[in-house]
């Protein structure tokens, strides 16, 4: 089993970008703890990080037969891209949206997310901990998916 962790822009600042809000972990550390609770999984992660919209939408289109599903941290780009919902529509794979901050708590053009509307699960608020929780729980559904 393969799971793509898909970050979008800015989330190469963490640590340093606005800590009172992101906190002080960096993206590296994020990924390297996912690589390692996926191991413990069984599973095979990769990380991939992108400021651009296009690649985002590439990443999400070369997923389609690698990956049997993608935890997306869109960024800014859940508030605003409808190409990208489209993009998580068209691959059918599993995706779990994941926010480190709590976006209902923030400003209100941060409170809807397009991409939400093609999205398995979300999770947003926990901090880095969102994502090592939607990698768990991605892989118990994928592992659902496959006993049927």
């Amino acid at each position: 089993m393969r799971v793509l962790i898909l970050n979008g822009p800015n989330l190469n600042l963490l640590g340093t970008r606005e800590v009172e809000k992101y906190g002080l972990a960096s993206l590296d550390e994020i990924e390297r703890s996912l690589v390692q609770e996926g191991e413990e999984l069984g599973v095979e992660v990769v990380c991939v990080q992108t400021d651009h919209e296009g690649s985002l939408i590439h990443e999400i289109h070369e997923a389609r037969g690698l990956f049997d599903g993608i935890v997306l941290n869109p960024g800014g780009l859940a508030h605003s891209s409808v190409a990208l919902l489209d993009a998580v529509l068209a691959v059918s794979i599993p995706v779990v949206e994941v926010h480190i901050t709590n976006t209902q708590a923030r400003e209100s053009f941060r409170r809807g997310s397009l991409v939400a509307r093609g999205v398995w699960g979300r999770l947003e608020g926990m901090g880095p901990l969102g994502y090592r929780w939607a990698l768990k729980a991605l892989v118990e559904h994928l592992k659902t998916r496959i006993k049927h």
